[in-house]
């Protein structure tokens, strides 16, 4: 019997091992997408205690600890933040084959050293431990990505955010590249006319502009695209249930905003017209910059309204959505290819029934010009685990070229989810290791190391110009 979580977790043969160990493991880490607050690494954050820094906004957690029965003061209310802890150490036991255990001690043996088997019985003895170690300089928030060897955080902003504390790291001249990612949902979510013109106005006090028409409007939000490029912006991010690729004029368009902006509700058509064309705006500004665009699809978000209300979104009621993808995904990157503006893109989807779909489109639009131009991202959400990795891997290997892949990303709002890189990296040497030994790939371990490397660190480096 194996040991639990011991230095060969998750690899089952000596050639995975070897290739673990001696390729991917000390390959520093790219995370070019995840929603880490930039506030808290521009002021160096030190947490006051485990709970802090492991449960504050872990919506994976919550969700784990609702369905185990415990009430919601315990998770999002007014309980101490041991208290809280406590209710989620009696919880961990019960998350077995749920990706949280292994996230759990992964975690704990990483940053802290701390091999506990985490439940009831052992939650005061790991919370002082950890506790002790956040207060030290060595665990304040810079000190945590140091130790995981990350090189660049790419995090995720509205339009209309200053930035004050992308400049502050700027000032700061960090050892590790903390980037902002422009992330325009908001800018063209017109499902209700009064929060949208509520946002407009945030456009306008953001971009210093008045906005009385469309064009005004793009004016202002490319202005916005502008100032994120001066602050070392690469990289664009959508979260949308499906791309949006009807066919609009111009006019249509100008009209549509018009009649928002008089605070009248807009036909489903007229909505799914104007998002189309907003989508294909920030397309080509981010091709113009030479930009990556992300486009995370599939998400049905907030189902349960009367925990919105109470919570807000992100808060854990969100699930995987059954949204009809692929036309629309090959008019919108059609339509950009044949103007010869089709930027870099990463296309995630978060329903595993579409992995081959996703898999079968990027060849579509890989044209030659970059390697991997169009990419299928890294399992997400729902699916970065070890089902939803290595099903996503293998859709890729045998639709695409796996070797060209850009990686893994945390997209993590906690500053102790980056051993969710080293959980890919062992699943994706187990699958080339497996292989090697059944005699289905060559074992030429330099090559394959390389190529191992290249998919942990390198691609991603190459990819974003960083």
């Amino acid at each position: 019997m194996k040991k639990f979580v011991d230095e060969h977790f998750l690899l089952q043969t000596p050639t995975a091992q070897k290739l673990y160990h001696e390729f991917a493991k000390s390959m520093p880490i790219i995370d070019y997408h995840c929603h880490l607050p930039p506030d808290q690494i521009a002021n160096d954050t030190q947490f006051e205690n485990l709970t802090q820094v492991w449960l504050y906004g872990d919506h994976y957690k919550w969700r784990a600890m609702r369905t185990n029965g415990v009430h919601e003061e315990f998770i999002t209310g007014n309980k101490s933040d041991y208290e809280k802890f406590e209710k989620w150490a009696a919880t961990v036991p019960y998350t077995l084959r749920n990706p949280l255990y292994h996230w759990t001690h992964l975690e704990l043996q990483r940053y802290f050293d701390v091999h506990d088997i985490l439940d009831a019985t052992t939650a005061k003895k790991v919370y002082e431990a950890c506790t002790a170690r956040l207060q030290t300089k060595e665990y304040s928030v810079r000190g945590l990505l140091r130790k995981m060897n990350v090189k660049v955080v790419c995090t995720t902003d509205d339009p209309i955010d200053n930035l004050e504390y992308h400049k502050k790291i700027k000032a700061d001249n960090l050892d590790i590249k903390v980037l902002p990612a422009y992330r325009p949902d908001k800018a063209m979510n017109v499902d209700d006319a009064a929060t949208f013109n509520a946002y407009v106005g945030k456009v306008e006090a953001a971009s210093n502009t008045s906005v009385g028409s469309y064009s005004e409007y793009l004016s202002a939000l490319k202005k916005q695209h502008d100032f994120f490029a001066t602050m070392g912006c690469g990289v664009s991010d959508h979260g949308l249930e499906q791309i949006y690729a009807e066919d609009y004029t111009e006019t249509e368009i100008r009209n549509i905003f018009d009649k928002i902006r008089s605070g009248k509700e807009i036909s489903y058509e007229e909505n799914l017209k104007f998002k189309s064309a907003m989508l294909i705006e920030f397309a080509k500004w981010d091709w113009e910059k030479g930009w990556v665009q992300q486009y995370h699809l599939g998400a049905l978000r907030n189902n349960n309204s009367r925990m919105l209300k109470r919570l807000g979104p992100d808060t854990g009621w969100d699930s995987i959505g059954d949204f009809s993808q692929g036309r629309a995904i090959a008019r919108f990157l059609n339509k950009l290819d044949t103007n010869n503006q089709l930027a870099k893109t990463i296309l995630y989807n978060l329903n595993p029934a579409d992995n081959e779909l996703m898999a079968t489109m990027i060849g579509n639009f890989n044209d030659g010009s970059i390697a991997g131009k169009v990419q299928f991202g890294s399992a997400w959400w729902f699916l970065d685990q070890k089902d939803g990795m290595t099903k996503q891997i293998n859709a890729l290997s045998n639709m695409g070229l796996l070797s060209k892949f850009v990686g893994m990303l945390t997209d993590s709002r906690s500053f102790l989810s980056f051993p969710r890189h080293e959980y890919f990296r062992r699943l994706l040497c187990n699958l080339f290791g497996e292989e090697i030994e059944n005699g289905e790939l060559p074992a030429d371990i330099d090559w394959i190391g390389k190529v191992i490397q290249d998919i942990c660190f390198n691609n991603a480096k190459n990819y974003f110009n960083w």
